[in-house]
């Protein structure tokens, strides 16, 4: 098969998913002498254009991985907006070294539901949106030496094809897919007011800047008093991690008490990332 142009296409709170998603499609653009482009959605803007590929199109598609599965409030645009056209794809999901549980198999088949044909995939390690001691400094250098591979190994595939393939990469998971992971407490009852949690904003450290509000995939940080956060909150951390200032965090108990019983149980292991071909 010939392909024209390498896409990656992806939402990345915190610059994890782009990191691996981009490399990957760079790589594999090389390899196969194709053009390159990339597609973020983190934006609410951007989540308001439909993409259509094409048989000349690869596309590393790429997100991470929320309570075991595709982000809920991301995957409306995953599923109803980007068709596949007959592409190939490589789906990708970043998780936070606790489990990517139904996540890649998730997106790997809405790909393969909206015209795209999976001929690989990979579940990277990245540094836990809600912390920074799960999957510290990941993906580093070793889970970039696999994507490196699983770029090579789908340049090789695509070498090979003379047609897109009828079956899909196989990837670890459950299908039908699980219901999505919910926070418990230590008594196992579920975590009051967890999806309401939001970051707060300390006065003292906030300059005002805006970039909190700019960041926002939800667009739910008023950009005029950027300590009112009036939407949804998808708990990505772009507002907490990427503050100049460090002038946001959480204070919600129940979320704390998450994070905490994540890093307890998690912190202490290396998680694995895997690729599928």
């Amino acid at each position: 098969m010939e392909i024209k142009t390498v896409w990656a296409v992806y939402f990345s709170g915190t610059g994890t998913t782009q990191k691996v998603a981009t490399t990957l499609a760079k790589s594999v653009a090389q390899s196969l002498s194709a053009g390159y482009e990339e597609y973020c959605f983190n934006l609410p803007a951007a989540r308001e254009k439909e993409l259509t590929f094409t048989p000349e199109d690869l596309v590393v598609l790429g997100v991470p991985v929320y309570a075991g599965r595709v982000p809920n409030l991301l995957l409306p645009y995953v599923r109803d907006s980007i068709h596949g056209g007959g592409a190939l794809v490589v789906p990708v999901v970043l998780y936070g070294n606790r489990n990517f549980d139904d996540g890649l198999m998730e997106l790997r088949n809405v790909a393969r539901d909206n015209g795209f044909h999976p001929i690989a995939a990979g579940a990277f390690v990245g540094e836990h949106s809600f912390s920074t001691v799960l999957g510290a400094g990941r993906p580093d250098a070793d889970d970039m030496a696999l994507v490196q591979e699983l770029a090579g190994k789908t340049a090789d595939k695509v070498k090979t094809l003379t047609e897109a393939p009828a079956q899909a990469v196989e990837v670890e998971g459950c299908d039908p897919i699980r219901p999505y992971y919910t926070p418990r407490d230590r008594h196992g009852e579920p975590i009051k007011d967890f999806l309401k949690a939001k970051p707060v904003t300390d006065p003292d450290k906030c300059v005002k800047c805006g970039l909190c509000a700019r960041l926002c995939p939800m667009g739910s940080i008023d950009p005029n008093d950027v300590s009112n956060v009036a939407g949804k909150c998808i708990k990505c951390c772009a507002c907490v991690k990427k503050c100049p200032k460090g002038a946001k965090y959480f204070d919600h108990e129940g979320y704390l008490y998450h994070q905490h019983e994540l890093e307890d149980q998690y912190a202490g292991r290396r998680a694995e990332s895997k690729i599928f071909l």
